[in-house]
């Protein structure tokens, strides 16, 4: 069930000075898709709300990151999933940012987050590659080391999965 209709998101690829991407382990917490995932801090656009502004807001809850140097929308797609017991359908925009590594951790987690997110980890990009976490976005891995490399596209790139459906891998957002 789906009571929000299809929703609008913002995440972020932030990057510290060493070029490593962090990423945040998560699980759902109504335990129905097995195993975890690494994930790219994001969530849902609040009514009003623009995009870049919800990025920053989504790195300091999910991160503790305040200041960050937030780059283009460098992705984008659309994804449904069930997280926590809800069905989610939404539009994604995906920033790409570069910050000085410092975080003190989630500056304000809703309560589903708090219960789904585990360790946050600054992943060396050549890690993230060879060893192919489960990842979200799904399709991340693959664009990955052109962003690190600071080669952003002219236009977002559609990363979209093919069946557009990522049930077991997709997390949470904000309702």
């Amino acid at each position: 069930m789906n009571p929000w209709g299809r929703r609008r998101a913002a995440r972020v690829v932030v990057f510290d000075p060493q070029d490593r991407v962090l990423l945040i382990e998560g699980r759902d917490p109504a335990g129905h898709n097995p195993g975890g995932w690494w994930e790219i801090p994001g969530g849902g656009v609040d009514h009003g709300e623009e995009i870049e502004s919800a990025v920053r807001r989504e790195l300091w809850e999910e991160a503790g990151i305040r200041d960050a140097e937030i780059g283009p929308c460098v992705w984008t797609q659309q994804v449904s999933y069930t997280f926590g017991g809800w069905r989610f359908e939404q539009d994604e925009w995906i920033h790409v940012a570069r910050c000085d590594g410092t975080s003190n951790g989630p500056g304000g987690l809703e309560h589903l987050e708090a219960i789904a997110f585990g360790e946050q980890r600054w992943w060396a990009v050549e890690d993230v590659i060879a060893h192919r976490p489960r990842t979200i976005p799904y399709r991340m891995v693959e664009f990955l080391e052109d962003l690190a490399s600071g080669t952003w596209p002219d236009s977002p790139i559609d990363i979209t999965p093919a069946d557009h459906h990522v049930e077991a891998w997709h997390s949470h957002g904000r309702s």
